[in-house]
């Protein structure tokens, strides 16, 4: 499975941006599409996430704010975010679970990252 992420860039506090990633190749197995985001010095952390039938999960940081959406039909997650703040700066990843890897983790399945996008917030 590859991930092509894109929709990073710079924006001022308050503004929005809208996050894409597509998949590609063994794309039948994949469960739980996502997105986690690494800011400098901080451990990268999960954002939002999806399953294929569409139940979601936020951070509470962004709760309100972004909203994670995904289109089977082109194998695509998305990310809106609105109200961005200066915290909201970091490297966002896009990633991808196989059904095994979602129910019963790294020893069982596949998870698979994208190379990540900056998203920056000006104050």
């Amino acid at each position: 499975v590859q991930l092509q992420a894109s929709g990073g860039g710079l924006v001022q506090a308050g503004g929005s941006l809208r996050l894409s990633c597509a998949a590609s190749g063994s794309i039948f197995s994949i469960d739980v599409m996502g997105w986690y985001r690494q800011a400098p010095g901080k451990e990268r952390e999960l954002v939002a996430a999806i399953t294929g039938g569409g139940s979601t999960n936020y951070a509470d940081s962004v709760k309100g704010r972004f909203t994670i959406s995904r289109d089977n039909a082109k194998n695509t997650v998305y990310l809106q975010m609105n109200s961005l703040k200066p915290e909201d700066t970091a490297v966002y990843y896009c990633n991808a679970e196989d059904s095994d890897y979602a129910r019963w983790g790294a020893d069982y399945g596949m998870d698979y990252w994208g190379k990540g996008t900056q998203v920056t917030v000006s104050s």
